[in-house]
């Protein structure tokens, strides 16, 4: 294919993403010098329709960024009022005390808040300082220089056939040059991907780890709504299949968000996350609180857990990796905004700092300091232990041992050390001849609905004359490899029904992909055992359009 002639437009720093880390860089760039010229590419048709998270938010990165968030009308506008912990069994709940968990537990002077619609009010304060913003722009390339640094990424292709080649409107889009390029796409995003590779960014650090969170928003009846509340569980229905537990969280409007979480170092092939989470709903207390109410969201999306030990080298030569690019959640609080959008400051920072300088398409080491010595670093660093435990002993001996070396840890020691990961999560998947099936009821189209349904509540829509972005290394390997292996858990592990093995009477089975339905999640990239499934960018606007996800 001959090589494509694209223009190119100079900045000073190209960010890739308009999540928490994303923005609140262009924030801090355009705070610290009005005069740099700064442009934020976003993928979703707007900023916000891709971002999906629980949320409870620890205001520590806002207050950094913008101290006087509350009187510029952040929609930070349901205050933690009461934290419970359950235990669950099928059909009873056991209430953990909060007296015996570590201060770090504690939400008092947290926030409800859809994330979704805290970066549109951010996006709205980075325009006012002169950033430029532009979504529906997918950045499918990295740029090169001659020496091998990154010069930028290519942005706003649109209009190639679905063999790949242009197509009668193809528009090959441009190429947007920076003196650095943050990327700042989320989990697993794929110019991250190519960028640690390239670089060997990973080298001596522990594999990454991931966890699935699946949520809905439900309307429910406003005598059992409660603003304020906040709910986690923990036991049933996962049990010893897989590590895990649930949100629910009561915000404004009588909305409660219901969210669960699957770690994806499951073994078991034929474990189903999302019909786990379907099941869910139907133990007695979440019944109870649903019934009479509605769904009116779904969403799902990947989310890094390995931590400390596992974030990668943040920074080579013109580029910075930022928030979950890098992997900054503190897996027991269950919360990674606040790094996020320390992250960016950080890395905002260190440019400036660099571009008055006179520098430019280095490495950031300033920034990657600020990360790991300061409040991120220290952040992490105390719950270290809390993931690799959990993977290796299981629920109760790790909530036992991991709430005591958090306490330790807030004294400046840990009786453990620095605990190892050990295999990835693909790594982790056993032979399916080894684990029994999981038998899964039937959704009941009232609490429980079938993934299809609820993808619809997702408002996913992808044009479908593009190439597929859910691409193959090896056409063949889904039928010849994993099927007898593995018994193909792409069938499973999506939770947006993309993966099909379709069987007809005297044919061989087919792997079908429906990329129509994907919701960007990333679980395909992760957690194929065959590593088999490259996930890339589809062109801009496409996938989920999230309301107030």
């Amino acid at each position: 294919m001959a090589e494509t002639e694209r223009e190119a437009m100079e900045y000073d720093v190209v960010i890739v993403g308009a999540g928490p880390a994303g923005l609140s860089a262009a924030i801090r760039l355009k705070q610290l010098d009005a005069d740099l010229d700064v442009v934020l590419l976003e993928k979703g048709s707007e900023v916000g329709a891709h971002i999906l998270s629980g949320a409870v938010l620890d205001p520590a990165g806002l207050n950094a960024l913008i101290p006087d968030w509350k009187e510029k009308g952040a929609p930070l506008n349901t205050p933690v009022r009461e934290d419970n912990f359950y235990m669950l069994g099928e059909g009873g709940k056991l209430r953990v005390p909060n007296w015996p968990m570590p201060p770090l537990m504690n939400n008092h002077g947290n926030y409800i808040v859809s994330m979704a619609n805290v970066c549109r009010w951010m996006a709205e304060q980075a325009e006012e300082l002169g950033v430029e913003v532009f979504p529906g722009m997918s950045c499918s390339e990295m740029v090169y220089d001659d020496s091998g640094a990154v010069k930028g990424v290519v942005a706003g292709e649109f209009g190639r056939n679905p063999d790949g080649t242009p197509g009668e409107s193809y528009e090959p889009g441009m190429e947007l040059h920076g003196k650095y390029v943050f990327l700042s796409e989320g989990v697993r995003g794929s110019l991250a991907k190519e960028v640690i590779g390239k670089f060997d960014l990973s080298a001596g650090k522990e594999p990454q780890k991931f966890g699935l969170g699946m949520k809905e928003i439900w309307e429910i009846d406003p005598d059992k709504h409660n603003a304020g509340e906040v709910t986690h569980t923990m036991g049933w229905p996962l049990g010893s299949n897989a590590g895990g537990g649930s949100f629910i969280y009561h915000l404004e409007n009588n909305q409660v968000y219901v969210g669960f979480v699957v770690h994806l170092n499951y073994a078991n092939p034929h474990l189903y996350p999302y019909m786990e989470f379907q099941r869910f709903k139907h133990h007695p207390m979440v019944a109870e609180l649903l019934k009479g109410g509605k769904r009116v969201a779904y969403g799902a999306r990947a989310i890094s857990e390995g931590g400390y030990q596992s974030m990668p080298r943040m920074v080579a030569p013109g580029v910075a990796l930022l928030g979950c690019s890098v992997g900054m959640v503190n897996v027991p609080r269950i919360k990674g905004n606040h790094n996020a959008m320390l992250s960016g400051k950080a890395a905002a920072e260190a440019a400036h700092d660099a571009i008055k300088a006179g520098r430019a398409s280095d490495a950031l080491d300033a920034y990657e300091t600020d990360v790991r010595e300061g409040a991120i670093g220290k952040d992490l660093h105390k719950v270290r232990n809390v993931k690799p435990m959990w993977s290796k002993w299981g629920l109760l001996p790790s909530l036992a041992l991991g709430g005591l070396d958090m306490w330790t840890n807030t004294a400046g020691f840990s009786l453990f050390g620095t605990m190892k990961h050990g295999k990835t999560d693909a790594a982790a998947t056993g032979e399916a001849d080894k684990f029994k099936q999981v038998d899964y009821p039937k959704p009941d189209g009232k609490l429980s609905f079938d993934r299809l349904t609820n993808v619809s509540f997702s408002m996913t829509n992808h044009e479908e004359n593009q190439p597929c972005h859910l691409t193959l290394k090896d056409d063949t390997v889904p039928i010849a490899v994993n099927l007898p292996k593995y018994d193909e858990p792409a069938q499973r592990y999506c939770p947006a029904a993309v993966y099909e093995v379709v069987r007809e009477e005297g044919k061989e089975p087919r792997f079908v992909i429906n990329f129509q339905n994907c919701v960007h999640c990333k679980t395909c990239d992760i957690k194929d055992p065959s590593q088999n499934i490259h996930w890339v960018t589809p062109q801009g606007g496409d996938g989920p359009n999230y309301p107030n996800m």
